[in-house]
């Protein structure tokens, strides 16, 4: 059984410190906000989805498709980053016993959430080259825009009838992007194995 913690113990200047880690909470408040403008863009393009079904052809609604699961991982990040965050360096939300608790968040700390975050971005940069890869199959042949087409053009991976919005340098590159982010994640799972491997060596006590 764990003593109660007495807070008049702390000296003033360790107390001052320690009471900074609330200076994060209008960060975590503001990614909440980002949450909800991701929940008004995914409904956006769901009707859009909806409005112009009829007209549309598989492979633009494969694009449209992919577009809101890209959404959704992106959300997903979102409250990985703002319940796993919240809980690892600012405070602890108390959720012990309750049905609804994430089965992750129960063995939640740094090094557990930098692999998650890894990993949830390697799924975001799959879904975007798969677009990518999607679009550059449909541009049968057509010339690359000029720089006063592609600034009329808001979507990268969007076709325009009259030129093709994508280069094979830009392609290639995106694949490098997402192959480093697969060695990043590699590398910090590995560097994570190796901490936890350390850890009960570090905890005997010398000559034993």
């Amino acid at each position: 059984m764990t003593t109660p913690y007495d807070r008049s113990s702390m000296k003033p200047l360790p107390r001052l410190i320690f009471f900074t880690r609330w200076l994060q909470l209008p960060l975590y408040l503001g990614l909440i906000v980002a949450q909800g403008v991701y929940v008004f863009l995914f409904l956006k393009e769901l009707w859009h989805l909806i409005h112009g079904a009829a007209g549309f052809g598989e492979q633009q609604i494969m694009l449209i498709v992919l577009g809101l699961i890209d959404v959704v991982m992106i959300s997903n990040l979102l409250v990985m980053v703002i319940v796993g965050g919240y809980e690892t360096f600012v405070s602890r939300l108390g959720l012990d016993g309750h049905p609804d608790q994430p089965e992750w968040l129960s063995h939640v700390n740094a090094s557990v959430l930098k692999v998650k975050l890894a990993m949830a971005i390697i799924g975001i940069s799959s879904i975007h080259l798969l677009k990518t890869f999607i679009a550059a199959g449909t541009l049968d042949g057509l010339d690359f825009c000029t720089p006063e087409q592609l600034l009329a053009i808001k979507d990268i991976t969007a076709m325009n009838p009259n030129c093709a919005t994508l280069t094979t340098t830009g392609v290639l590159w995106q694949t490098i992007i997402h192959c480093v982010f697969i060695l990043s994640a590699i590398g910090i799972a590995w560097t994570d194995r190796i901490m936890q491997a350390s850890a009960p060596h570090k905890t005997r006590t010398p000559g034993h």
